[in-house]
């Protein structure tokens, strides 16, 4: 098993902990910025979520994502 395939593994099991890092980097972000930002921050983290979930092999999250915005 190569280094790819093991972060792959590691990032479908941990998938969660992924997320809440990632809104914790956004949410840090908004809170520097003074939340002038927070339009492109939030679809940053959309972005980045998607990213991980296809890196992670999850498909489709879990639906408690933000991302569904209308």
């Amino acid at each position: 098993m190569g280094f790819m395939d093991k972060a792959k593994d590691m990032a479908g099991q941990h998938d969660e902990k992924i997320d809440q890092g990632i809104e914790q980097g956004g949410d840090f972000v908004d809170d520097k910025t003074g939340g002038e930002h927070s339009e492109h921050v939030d679809k940053a983290q959309d972005f980045a979520n998607d990213q991980a979930d296809t890196f992670g092999g999850v498909e489709g999250g879990d639906g408690e994502g933000e991302g569904d915005k209308a």
